[in-house]
């Protein structure tokens, strides 16, 4: 027991050197994580050690782990009336690049393996989303309108993704009734995200205990688990609820809001945000280590995959790339910022064994997920760049409204 105290803890700190130095070793920390755990698995089978079965503790950690980055994207959102067009189209570039990949994909799946494109679509969505707990760190190294689009859009798709994902997966048949279903759920999450926004908001500024980050952090992930087991849009709830902490000091006028003592609550949000940071980051290391530490090397290097692996990485990148066309943002990084990770694992566990088909494995899963890793890092690696004056790079922090 000691021992692997040990171990994990000297993980958990090499991870913390890979997160960050990741900008100067110009490979994404994700591919670093995911290379020492299964390291870590080839030394225990050269010393004859023996493997536990860690395979449950999997979708535990991924959960827990796409709370906690969701949360922590939408808490560094800040929404005004002049960025509504910017986020509009970060909107949009997320929600019809997932429809237009898994359709085209589904699509493939359903005329080359002969199934039900229901089938199809399940299999593919988890592909379809970009990967925010890879691309927001990453994007640090951009220039402000840039690193503001890519958190926007990878937050974003992180939802819609998920939606999708429940929504094609756990209806039978997609049919009118299925559609009024949902968008009863959607109505149901909203009236209760904004009651339980109120109250979580109303704990973080009125308990006076020194222990309260914590307890709000477990009632979300309540929250998350009891919505989910009732395929209500769980992650919505924590988007909304992190957009108004965010944005809080833009409620003042309101009377709840002024009875939060919004000073106060401004603080105590600065501090929760920490944390909330930390814990993600904690969670994501030991999700990608573990993830790394099950992976097979017959699974990487599967050569029967390689080529479905490579034709899915060119569709992501001509979906993108007609995309940021059609919406206007630049291409440069942009287009190559598109990674896969967390949310293709975890909604790729979740596809149930009956909807499952043998082309779309870990192995194919683990070689997109390197690829788009690799081009994004080769892509974000920063430039010389011509010296400009503060008053400009002020001026460009200030205004991310159009990227053209």
């Amino acid at each position: 027991m000691t021992a692997s105290i040990i171990i994990i803890c000297f993980l958990i700190l090499l991870s913390y050197v890979f997160d960050m130095h990741s900008s100067k070793i110009k490979v994404p920390s994700v591919i670093l994580l995911l290379f020492l755990g299964w390291l870590v698995k080839q030394m225990l089978k050269l010393f004859e050690i023996g493997i536990p079965d860690l395979q449950s503790f999997l979708p535990l950690l991924g959960t827990i782990g796409l709370i906690l980055i969701v949360l922590e994207g939408s808490l560094g959102l800040k929404i005004s009336k002049r960025k509504l067009p910017f986020i509009s189209r970060s909107f949009f570039v997320a929600f019809v690049g997932i429809f237009l990949f898994s359709l085209s994909l589904g699509y493939v799946f359903h005329i080359v393996e002969g199934i039900p494109l229901k089938y199809a679509l399940t299999n593919a969505i988890p592909l379809s989303v970009i990967s925010s707990a890879i691309a927001i760190p990453t994007a640090q190294n951009l220039m402000a309108r840039n690193r503001e689009f890519i958190t926007y859009e990878s937050t974003l798709s992180d939802i819609v993704g998920v939606i999708f994902f429940n929504f094609i997966t756990f209806n039978e048949y997609i049919n009118t009734y299925s559609i009024g279903g949902f968008v009863l759920n959607l109505f149901i999450t909203l009236v209760v995200s904004f009651v339980f926004t109120l109250a979580l908001s109303a704990l973080l500024s009125k308990v006076n205990h020194h222990v309260k980050y914590t307890p709000i952090i477990v009632i979300l992930i309540l929250i998350y688990a009891v919505s989910k087991h009732y395929h209500l849009p769980a992650l919505l709830f924590i988007f909304l609820f992190g957009i108004f902490l965010a944005n809080i000091n833009k409620f003042k006028r309101y009377r709840y809001i002024q009875k939060l003592e919004p000073e106060v609550l401004v603080a105590e949000v600065n501090k929760f945000r920490d944390l909330v940071v930390e814990f993600a980051f904690l969670i994501r290391s030991l999700f990608f280590l573990l993830f790394g530490f099950l992976v097979n090397t017959s699974e990487l290097l599967n050569s029967q995959t390689i080529l479905w692996a490579l034709g899915i990485v060119t569709l992501i990148y001509v979906v993108r790339l007609i995309l940021l066309k059609v919406f206007r943002f630049s291409l440069k990084p942009l287009l190559f910022i598109a990674p896969r990770g967390l949310i293709t694992i975890l909604l790729f566990l979740s596809v149930p064994l009956s909807q499952r088909f043998d082309l779309v494995n870990n192995s194919l899963i683990i070689q997109v997920i390197i690829i788009t890793s690799l081009i994004m890092s080769l892509a974000a690696m920063p430039r010389k760049k011509k010296p400009r004056l503060k008053a400009q790079n002020d001026k460009e922090d200030e205004e991310p409204v159009l990227l053209s």
